[in-house]
């Protein structure tokens, strides 16, 4: 009996022997390396935007995919590059009362995509003489940037703008400068601060809501109803304002 055992034993011992021999190349699952997903990339098609978020449908290699990132500027016809995304199969969306058979959630912009943007934002600005200190660690602002004015009719820098704000009241105007601040979603517009390089003394930033979501460092003109001394309560009083504006 004890010879039996024996022989069992040492059949076992050369059975497995055999088994890792014939397979040397197989690694245990705890060993195996995680495969990196890859960035979401494609040409914008749409753009909805609510309650902080922006869907976008997108042409992926032919194929059209409907994906959300936290809220952001983007425009259709822009080639976007995200970071990878989390499939959610259906999802209903009570703000846009709209059901998306499938869509994915992302984190945002990649770093290569926010490079990107950044350069296209300044162009047409005068970049010759920025100030010391260039961007802040926070985002894409520059300080001291000079921004180029606004063209066409009723366009003015905001040195201007400080100057005649009495004959601009309740006037089109058109500004344009470099988004420095954000706040979205107060009493269901955002607030936009723009400056331009002109100006100085508190008469160089100008706060603008509108319905758009810009991006701070972004480079844009604004249209919308200039107006003096607004006090829209809650500690929202502001000597200079321009309100419901659109990004041209």
């Amino acid at each position: 009996m004890k010879l039996r055992t024996a022989v069992a034993t040492v059949m076992l011992s050369l059975t497995i022997s055999s088994l890792s021999f014939a397979m040397p190349d197989m690694k245990p699952p705890t060993e195996a390396e995680p495969v990196k997903a890859l960035p979401i990339a494609g040409k914008v098609l749409e753009v909805l935007n609510a309650s902080g978020y922006t869907y976008l449908l997108l042409d992926i290699d032919g194929f059209k995919d409907w994906v959300a990132i936290p809220e952001m500027y983007v425009e259709v016809g822009e080639e976007v590059e995200l970071q990878p995304g989390v499939q959610m199969g259906q999802w209903q969306s009570k703000a846009l009362n709209k059901t998306f058979k499938q869509i994915l959630f992302s984190g945002g912009p990649t770093d290569k995509y926010n490079e990107k943007r950044k350069i296209n934002a300044h162009k047409g600005a005068d970049m010759s003489a920025p100030a010391p200190g260039n961007k802040k660690s926070e985002g894409k602002v520059v300080d001291g940037l000079k921004v180029e004015k606004a063209k066409g009719e009723n366009a003015f820098d905001l040195a201007e703008v400080f100057a005649k704000r009495d004959s601009l009241q309740d006037k089109i105007i058109l500004v344009r400068g470099q988004v420095v601040k954000v706040t979205s979603g107060v009493m269901d517009r955002n607030w936009v601060h723009i400056k331009d390089g002109t100006g100085e003394n508190g008469a160089n930033k100008l706060v603008i809501t509108t319905k758009n979501s810009p991006n701070n460092g972004d480079i844009v003109t604004f249209s919308g109803v200039f107006h003096n001394n607004v006090d829209f309560g809650g500690g929202y009083q502001y000597g200079v304002i321009l309100e419901d504006a659109v990004i041209k």
